[in-house]
């Protein structure tokens, strides 16, 4: 009797303290605000650069009043601050927001600024050459989307150059992969290459390191043996860019080429000469 007295004593007090475990701790003073008063707080934590607090309060004014004035500036208030807070979560993060943002309110006047922090978003995800680009042609997607949708966007300038600069990397990659086929791979590969580094020419034009592409091209003809191309393409090195490294890499090489052709027919000569005095 006394035992299960007891036993019984021991399950109310472990119900009771499972109870107030799931529902009888305090009520986060945050889900008690309105949407004007935790935009408000949200505000002034972004003003001070705690962004993590300021994403907190700004969700909640959103999430109270989706629909309303104040729940649409705090979604975009909520974006803008993991943006600011950065890391590669947050940049994730806050892409949906600001397209939730353009999904809800499609005609606000801040729709074309929601359509760059998406794109910007983005690019501050991409990944270096030698890594898989398909991000970085989101990237190239969402500002080209920009420069569609809102031609006369203050934001166009700034599109414009970060297409530039993203499609740069896309370049950067095709060369990437070239230069890897053409240093570590047999003479099979070295037409991998040269099928890389000529579509980079025709896709990307006006890549920052074309120079260095011409000479890898150059090079990677070489190993091909495919003398004229090969020419061709130091020919257009040394015109388009006189003055690049590559191009007097390229001609030192060429000249060594040449002296060891040179030594070469010497001694061609040198042996034959020796060979007509022993028979004379």
């Amino acid at each position: 009797m006394k035992r299960s007295l007891l036993l019984t004593t021991a399950l109310l007090v472990l119900s009771a303290v499972l109870l107030s475990g799931c529902g009888g701790g305090k009520e986060d003073p945050l889900l008690r605000l309105s949407a004007e008063e935790a935009l408000t707080l949200g505000k002034e934590f972004l003003a001070q650069k705690k962004y993590y607090r300021a994403s907190q309060y700004l969700t909640h004014a959103f999430e109270v009043e989706p629909n309303s004035r104040s729940g649409r500036e705090a979604l975009l208030m909520a974006a803008d601050a993991l943006y600011l807070d950065g890391g590669y979560d947050n940049f994730i993060r806050c892409e949906a927001k600001y397209r939730d943002f353009l999904n809800r309110f499609p005609t606000s006047d801040q729709s074309d600024y929601a359509q760059f922090r998406v794109a910007e978003c983005l690019a501050r995800r991409v990944e270096k050459p030698d890594r898989d680009q398909k991000v970085t042609l989101k990237a190239r997607d969402a500002f080209q989307e920009l420069l569609r949708l809102y031609p006369t966007s203050p934001y166009v300038p700034r599109t414009r150059q970060r297409i530039i600069e993203v499609t740069d990397l896309l370049a950067a990659h095709e060369l990437a992969v070239a230069h890897f086929y053409m240093r570590f791979g047999d003479g099979r590969l070295c037409s991998g290459a040269i099928n890389r580094i000529e579509h980079l020419r025709q896709e990307y034009p006006s890549f920052s390191a074309m120079d260095a592409a011409l000479f890898h091209l150059a090079v990677s003809y070489e190993k091909c043996k495919r003398t004229e191309q090969a020419e061709q393409a130091f020919a257009d090195l040394e015109a388009t860019f006189p003055n690049s490294r590559f191009t007097k890499a390229a001609q030192d090489g060429v000249r060594k080429a040449l002296k060891l052709k040179e030594l070469k027919g010497m001694g061609k000569n040198v042996k034959k000469s020796a060979e007509d005095g022993e028979e004379s």
